[in-house]
């Protein structure tokens, strides 16, 4: 089933030294969009704007009936409709995921008329959206970065941390800054998008490598089990058939992406939605 993906608005720690630097720059920039010093919740402004997108952090694909959901700065959106439908209160969602049950996990700060703490921590959704429950964190982390896999979360505010249950958490030593994680959680394989290169873990987050080679993605998702979807800063879009070992470029998009998600189709084809910041998705289906 396809999983989740999270964007990190964090600024990264390294600099890729194989990178071209045109592409650099574009990921400078996406790495620089926000901080980890904590940032204000949206404002009574924001709330009245918050019947459109802005600042787009994550896409999500619902493996049962495709429907694409966007996680922004306005909160949680249908974008299956158009224009896309409002779902639930007003969240600046930095971080979000789901997990094999559909359950949804984020983090952020609350917006106007939202009950939260500020940064809302590890926040949960049982409903699609609809309310959000704390869980973990709460004043003490923005998760930028959000993941599932089989064995549990993976999060990224300012340092990488796993938990089993969402409530404890485990510091990871030696862990890339991302951009980006990307998880299933029918395993326990976790990509990192960085400006150095994809970063990966076979063991839930706890330990990470840095494979020599490949291109430098800056946003990436899981359509199922092995299947990962990717994007580079310049637009390119990638596929792995192997959990994110090797690539095969399967197309380009105009806009710089700030999200990317998709599903495999009965049939076997693969449809992606490259998502830039504003909301503007642009769809590719590969055979």
């Amino acid at each position: 089933m396809p999983s989740s993906l999270s964007l990190s608005r964090m600024p990264g720690t390294r600099r890729g030294i194989l990178v071209a630097a045109a592409a650099a720059t574009v990921l400078a920039l996406g790495l620089t969009g926000c901080s980890t010093a904590q940032s204000p919740a949206p404002s009574a402004d924001d709330a009245a704007a918050s019947e459109g997108l802005a600042h787009v952090h994550g896409a999500y694909t619902d493996p049962q009936n495709g429907t694409l959901l966007l996680a922004s700065h306005h909160g949680l959106f249908d974008a299956t409709t158009e224009p896309a439908a409002k779902i639930g209160p007003t969240i600046d969602l930095m971080g979000f995921t789901a997990d094999a049950n559909g359950t949804f996990y984020a983090s952020g700060h609350p917006g106007p008329g939202t009950d939260l703490p500020n940064p809302v921590g590890l926040i949960k959704s049982t409903d699609g959206g609809e309310s959000w429950t704390p869980l973990s964190r709460q004043g003490e982390s923005d998760f930028h970065a959000l993941t599932t896999t089989r064995g549990g979360i993976v999060g990224f505010d300012g340092r990488m941390r796993t938990s089993a249950d969402g409530l404890e958490w485990t510091l990871v030593a030696d862990a890339p800054a991302p951009y980006a994680l990307a998880g299933s959680p029918e395993h326990d394989v976790v990509l990192a998008t960085t400006e150095e290169g994809l970063w990966r873990s076979e063991d839930g987050g706890r330990t990470w490598t840095l494979p020599a080679g490949g291109p430098v993605m800056l946003t990436a998702a899981f359509i199922d089990n092995l299947t990962v979807a990717a994007v580079t800063p310049g637009g390119g879009v990638y596929v792995s058939d192997d959990a994110g070992k090797t690539w095969t470029k399967a197309g380009q998009v105009q806009r710089q992406p700030s999200a990317v998600t998709g599903m495999r189709a009965d049939e076997g084809q693969i449809t992606v939605w490259v998502v830039g910041a504003e909301g503007s998705t642009e769809r590719l289906d590969i055979p």
